[in-house]
């Protein structure tokens, strides 16, 4: 099968999987479709987002993992699918980008190194590349095969 076939045939299982869990649990929702760098989104359209996205977004991770694993339960080969809720981890990542970016001017500024709160891989990975291109700033990640770690900004070089 042609791979962009089978990764939209895979965005709509995923749809679907969504769709039930969302339609037992008694929600009132649109969900709808996007295609980002990362793969495919799953936007739900809701009033009653604060429910499905929880404390820190752990309900709409929660919600993922769900589909994700239903999805791969199904088709080994799937790839991953994104499930945002009102569109708030598009405004989580902005914040983060934010925050790493005033980091970056502190520790330029000071040249003292700043720790970031601790973010899972993801959040890890956005918090790298909102730096990348300043030569002044490096990042670093510990090591290890903890779930949330937390990035170290300082000047390059130090």
């Amino acid at each position: 099968m042609d791979p962009f076939l089978q990764i939209m045939n895979d965005a709509k299982q995923a749809e679907e999987i969504l769709d039930s869990i969302l339609g037992k649990l008694g929600f009132s929702y649109q969900i709808e479709h996007e295609d980002s760098e990362e793969g495919a989104v799953l936007q739900i359209r809701t009033e009653q987002g604060k429910y499905l996205i929880g404390r820190s977004g752990d309900r709409l991770d929660d919600i993922q993992y769900l589909v994700n694993r239903i999805l791969q339960k199904k088709n080994p080969d799937a790839e991953r699918v994104r499930v945002d809720c009102e569109d708030y981890r598009v405004e989580q990542e902005q914040k983060l980008c934010e925050t790493v970016l005033e980091a970056a001017e502190k520790v330029k500024a000071t040249g003292k190194p700043v720790r970031l709160k601790p973010l899972n891989a993801y959040y890890r990975r956005i918090a790298h590349n909102a730096v990348v291109d300043d030569p002044e700033i490096e990042t670093t990640s510990p090591g290890g095969n903890d779930r949330m770690k937390r990035i170290t900004l300082r000047l390059a070089g130090s």
